[in-house]
Parts: C-alpha cells; sequence; structure tokens
C-alpha cells in the first residue's frame, strides 16, 4: 500500500480541544506507511532548541489488542507529542516502549509513556550503555534544549538476548537483538504482517551514518537483515518508508569506502591525523552531514582495524 498522511477531521477536533482544553501539546504529525504502522519523520539535523532533538524516526504499531510504540523520542515534548499521536489514532493500550537503541534523539521521550505503565523494551546490553552514558547524555541534552525540555531515559525491563516475539493481538512482531554495530545495543524490529523491517538506526538514509560500535560488525549485521522476508524498511535517519534491500546499497558503499581505505592506509604505517584528513573523502557530496561525522566515523575504523 502506499503511504497515507493521518489526517482528517477526527485529529483535527482532537488537536483543538488539546490546544483550547488542556493546554497538552497536539499530536505528531505521523504517515501511516503500512497497515497499521505510524512513523514521524525526524528532521536532517542534530539537536538544536528549534527542533526540540524531534531528529530521528519514530512511531508505533497498532494491532487489534495493544500498541507498542517504537523509539519513543529525543525529548519531553517529543515524546509527549508520540503519546498524544498514539492517542489520537486508537483506544487500543500501549503496551510496550521498544527502544532501538541507547542514543538520546531515540529514548528521552521515554518517560512520557509513564501513564500508560508499559513493559519498556530493549536490547540486553541496553541497560549497561545507559548506566554508562544516560546521565552524560542528559545533561548534554540540557546544555541545548534546558533542563524542562530535556525528558529522560528509562532502563527496559524486558530485555532480549537474541530474538524475542511480541504479540499485539493478531499482529506478531519479531525483534532481534544484534551484535555492536551502529552501537553495542541495536534491536531491529520485524513486522510479518506487513513484511516491514523497522531497522532504526542500523539503517540511515541520506544522513551519514555515525559508528559508535563497530565497522565490521554493522557490515555484518546489514547482511543477516537482508535474509528477512522484508519488502521495506523504516530507517533511524532519512526517509520513513524505502525498499529492503536496496536502500542499504549507499551505507554499505560508505562504510565499504571506510574499510578498504583505512586498511590500506594502514598496510602503509599511516597514521590516525592522515586517516582522518583522507579516508572517506569521495563520498563527501553524497550525505548530509558529511562534515559533521565523517571523522568520527574514520577514527572509529582507525581504532577497530588497527588490531587486526
Amino acid at each position: 500500500m502506499q503511504p497515507r498522511h493521518f489526517t482528517g477531521l477526527i485529529v483535527a477536533l482532537f488537536l483543538t480541544s488539546l490546544d483550547n482544553a488542556s493546554g497538552a501539546p497536539p499530536p505528531l504529525p505521523v504517515t501511516e506507511v503500512a497497515s497499521g504502522i505510524f512513523v514521524r519523520q525526524g528532521v536532517q539535523e542534530d539537536a538544536t532548541p528549534t527542533n526540540n532533538d524531534m531528529i530521528a524516526n519514530i512511531g508505533f504499531i497498532v494491532g487489534a489488542d495493544a500498541v507498542a510504540v517504537i523509539d519513543p523520542g529525543g525529548s519531553r515534548i517529543d515524546g509527549e507529542r508520540l503519546r498524544a499521536a498514539v492517542l489520537a489514532t486508537t483506544n487500543r493500550p500501549i503496551r510496550y516502549v521498544i527502544m532501538s537503541h541507547a542514543h538520546p534523539d531515540h529514548v528521552f521521550g521515554a518517560a512520557a509513556f509513564a501513564p500508560d505503565h508499559p513493559t519498556y523494551v530493549g536490547h540486553a546490553r541496553m541497560p549497561g550503555a545507559l548506566a554508562d552514558r544516560g546521565e552524560y547524555d542528559r545533561r548534554r541534552l540540557a546544555e541545548i534544549l534546558g533542563v524542562k525540555g530535556t525528558g529522560d531515559f528509562v532502563v527496559p525491563t524486558l530485555l532480549v538476548e537474541k530474538e524475542l516475539k511480541l504479540d499485539l493481538g493478531g499482529r506478531v512482531l519479531d525483534l532481534s537483538a544484534h551484535a555492536a554495530a551502529h552501537t553495542d545495543s541495536d534491536l531491529t524490529i520485524f513486522d510479518r504482517s506487513t513484511g516491514t523491517l523497522w531497522a532504526a538506526d542500523l539503517l540511515f538514509v541520506d544522513r551519514i551514518p555515525v559508528i559508535d560500535g563497530s565497522l565490521v560488525g554493522w557490515l555484518k549485521v546489514l547482511q543477516d537483515l537482508k535474509s528477512l522476508p522484508a519488502a521495506h524498511a523504516i530507517p533511524g535517519h532519512g526517509p520513513i518508508f524505502v525498499p529492503w534491500p536496496a536502500a542499504a546499497t549507499d551505507e554499505e558503499r560508505y562504510f565499504n569506502v571506510l574499510l578498504r581505505e583505512t586498511r590500506a592506509l594502514l598496510a602503509r604505517g599511516g597514521n590516525i591525523e592522515t586517516a582522518i584528513a583522507t579516508v572517506g573523502q569521495s563520498e563527501r557530496d553524497k550525505w548530509l552531514l558529511f562534515d559533521e561525522y565523517n571523522g568520527r566515523n574514520v577514527i572509529a575504523a582507525f581504532k577497530e582495524l588497527e588490531w587486526e
């Protein structure tokens, strides 16, 4: 099916009632990309006071009995508005809040769902990742958004060691925990009923991917994900509904450039400063935010590959 914007009289009335009666934030604009799968597209930027860290693709999946939120957003307002979007879409309860990894643009809206008493779901290594960096990320985000706007993360209690199936009522989601790739706690969600892979930040489209785990591992995870019977995917950043596995082509090309050029530089005895200045430069015009993140990716690749 073609994605359609979830608009209409009911949503308009709901927005008006929220604004006029309760003062609560309006629902996020979401797009139904496949039957029962709703996604908000994040802006292709880093977090700023203007965008409220609403930079990741987030959303929810509606089953016959319940709802699963996929990534609760990057700030308090992001989470509150995502919750409002769920309530405007369905009266089914929010049973799960699934967090794809620990980065702040995906998790700092989590506390907004506390009134629903959901089960928070994450990779088995996610509690450790949040313990290591959660407080630091909160301070850094507060410097950008202010303390009131920052929101808070929630440590998941239902942990995925390898695979987990969640039944929303006539709709089974297959959750997979992956080895280190984008981070060390990446989780993907596969919706059997529509053949949709919610890849989160294992798939960046248009915006340059960020290596916070393992370059070699990420390439391996992409190969594993290609074995799924998925026709479409939802990236963590970029367009909200893309063909799978074709949409991974650019990301794989970029990673292979980093892999090949870093290995060649190491073989010549090159140092990390030279790597930062030279590796991956052929990709400059192919990615948004290239200058902000390519150097960081090269450092990660250099440190990983120098010990091969």
